[in-house]
């Protein structure tokens, strides 16, 4: 997931950069997937990615795109060095151009005139999202596209029995974390849809994705493997750095027991460890949206 403003940004670039990471090698088929679906009229040569983090968005749109040049913006520096050092080890430096910004600031650096647009996961930390979609829509090529992608809420790992100490303590996590964040981030969840509208864009395209590593079935023509071998380990360390952030936001909120139970989770060294269990999946929903600037 990319990021633009968080509050945690500035005290925890590292932790903030570990998780990004894997989310974008535990979800990267289904960022393919979404990028695949892009009502383009002709493959993009400018795009800007929007709240790049360290690059998930970036590299998945130069792999798709062969021939464009991609701007990656970001309010953090440690985030950008990351994508230089990435762009670096593919070959790929000619093709990435990084920008240092605070989005929610009235005036944006030079962007170019991009074909594309892509604002994944950071949207809903604009401070005035509408201001920021009527700065995008001015620079937007004509005709050019916006994807705004947002995951429906924080992801779950646990089985609903798990752990057998609390079972549902995942769910009481996720009702104590919505708490948190409907005071302070209170666009997470939005339906972008009107907002665009009303910032001048038409919409063509709304899609959800649903994201279960678990299945293996497929989902919405997303091929879903078992958690196994190399991607059982990623998706263990993201469950871990994931509900460490969660922990951040819960821990006043959760029941003495409950944070116990968690902290055991957490506990790398310990027999309950998140990463000595063989039944984590990663589950959630994924929308995009595709707003076109009028020609």
């Amino acid at each position: 997931m990319t990021r633009t403003h968080t509050p945690t940004h500035g005290s925890n670039h590292h932790g903030e950069a570990e998780i990004l990471d894997l989310d974008a090698q535990v979800l990267g088929e289904h960022t393919a997937a979404l990028i695949d679906r892009l009502p383009l009229h002709a493959p993009p040569r400018r795009i800007v990615d929007l709240g790049c983090g360290t690059g998930a968005g970036t590299f998945a749109l130069l792999d798709r795109f062969p021939e464009a040049h991609v701007t990656a913006v970001d309010t953090s520096a440690a985030h950008l060095q990351r994508v230089r050092e990435k762009a670096c080890a593919r070959g790929d430096e000619g093709r990435v151009r990084t920008v240092q910004a605070d989005l929610d600031a009235a005036d944006w650096p030079d962007l170019g005139t991009p074909d594309l647009v892509w604002a994944s996961a950071s949207m809903h930390h604009m401070a005035d999202p509408g201001r920021a979609l009527r700065t995008v829509r001015g620079l937007l090529a004509p005709g050019g596209l916006l994807a705004v992608v947002e995951l429906s809420g924080f992801p779950r790992f646990l089985p609903a029995d798990a752990p057998e100490d609390r079972p549902g303590l995942e769910d009481r996590c996720h009702e104590v974390s919505a708490r948190f964040h409907a005071e302070h981030v209170p666009h997470r969840g939005a339906d972008w849809g009107p907002v665009l509208t009303g910032a001048g864009f038409t919409v063509e395209d709304e899609h959800v994705i649903t994201v279960d590593t678990g299945r293996t079935d497929g989902a919405e023509g997303v091929r879903a493997d078992r958690t196994e071998g190399a991607r059982a380990e990623a998706v263990r360390a993201y469950a871990l750095s994931s509900l460490r952030r969660l922990r951040r936001s819960v821990a006043d909120g959760l029941a003495p027991e409950d944070l116990a139970a968690l902290d055991r989770l957490l506990d790398t060294g310990g027999p309950g460890s998140l990463l000595r269990r063989d039944d984590l999946t990663v589950r959630t929903e994924r929308t995009a949206w595709a707003a076109r600037r009028p020609a």
